[in-house]
């Protein structure tokens, strides 16, 4: 594409003043990788695409289905149809409206096995995961690399983001120890507002605008939440690591070692066996939280729940069988869509 069309391209944003001449180049240097492409990846992705930052590294381990549709902005009807993996059907989408930068689609469940290779080269991480098992171990990277990333989530009315600049801010095992307790809600359990995806994009991603183009000192220092349906809004500062954290200060990297990681086998004929102990069940709660979803049948030892095709047998530590696939990446999806993590 002709210098003039590009300039024309990046007209608007080249106008406002933290962006410029000078920070439209530095975003097309950039180097971004966006780990997870359901709704706060994709939405994200497009922003930057369309923003001109020239290298995306997209990964993602899950399918296009319907009910993705009301809130993942890079996906269609026909990529639903076809069950395409996010990743690639995200960078096909991008590819159409920006196809000047370069899109690396890496269909893989991010683990401390691949994390090295996968974000090699990322000047930021970007967090749009599903599951606080990957942030810890996003969190533990980026601390050993030295790698600034941005925390985001969304769940029903709610959006939350926070930015890590290992050895200035604290870090997420800083704010956040020890994984939640208890059940953890998911959008296929709690429900989501397309509107909250939204709003956790587009302050991560301005976020990513403010530190790529070198205006440091107007990022943001502090856990910030917003429920968009009651209105509350908080605010955790952030400015300083905790002086004993285990991650930023003593750099243990458990996560990234992948001690406590939940271990998934291959169990028996066409089901797949994770080994999760670290949050003991409710089954009532859990019950109570799957019911709208399949049907669900428990007792003091353990639960099933059947949805579609799968069977998810839940024992009262964490512990689960998948039946219905030996596809690991698949069974650990539906254990974090459902049972959460």
């Amino acid at each position: 594409m002709p210098t003039s069309q590009l300039t024309e391209r990046y007209s608007r944003q080249v106008l406002y003043p933290g962006i410029a001449s000078e920070g439209q180049k530095k975003l097309k240097a950039a180097h971004v990788a966006i780990v997870g492409c359901g709704a706060t990846g994709a939405a994200a992705a497009g922003l930057l695409a369309r923003a001109g930052v020239g290298t995306l590294t997209l990964i993602d381990r899950d399918f296009v289905e319907e009910s993705n549709l009301q809130r993942q902005v890079l996906f269609d009807e026909s990529d639903a149809a076809l069950a395409l993996p996010k990743a690639e059907a995200a960078r096909n989408k991008i590819v159409l409206f920006n196809s000047e930068i370069n899109v690396n689609a890496q269909i893989a469940d991010l683990v401390p096995g691949n994390i090295h290779e996968l974000l090699r080269g990322a000047d930021l991480i970007l967090d749009a995961t599903d599951n606080f098992e990957t942030r810890y171990l996003l969190n533990d990277y980026a601390v050993e690399q030295d790698r600034p990333w941005i925390y985001a989530a969304a769940i029903g009315a709610y959006a939350v983001t926070m930015n890590i600049l290992p050895g200035e801010t604290a870090c997420l095992a800083c704010i956040f120890p020890k994984p939640p307790g208890g059940t953890v809600e998911t959008c296929d359990t709690a429900g989501i507002l397309n509107s909250a995806v939204n709003l956790a994009a587009s302050i991560q991603v301005t976020e990513a605008f403010k530190l790529l183009t070198g205006a440091k000192n107007k990022l943001r220092r502090s856990l910030l939440s917003f429920d968009l349906w009651t209105n509350e809004r908080s605010e955790v500062a952030t400015s300083r690591p905790r002086a004993d954290c285990e991650v930023c200060r003593q750099r243990n990297f458990a996560h990234l070692r992948g001690e406590g990681r939940p271990h998934i086998t291959l169990c028996g004929r066409n089901s797949v066996q994770i080994h999760e102990h670290h949050r003991p069940v409710d089954f009532a709660e859990m019950e109570t939280k799957l019911k709208p979803h399949g049907e669900v049948r428990s007792n003091n030892l353990l639960l099933r729940f059947t949805r579609g095709d799968y069977v998810i047998t839940l024992f009262a530590d964490g512990r689960a069988l998948i039946q219905g696939t030996t596809d690991i990446t698949l069974a650990r999806s539906l254990y974090t869509r459902y049972i959460g993590s």
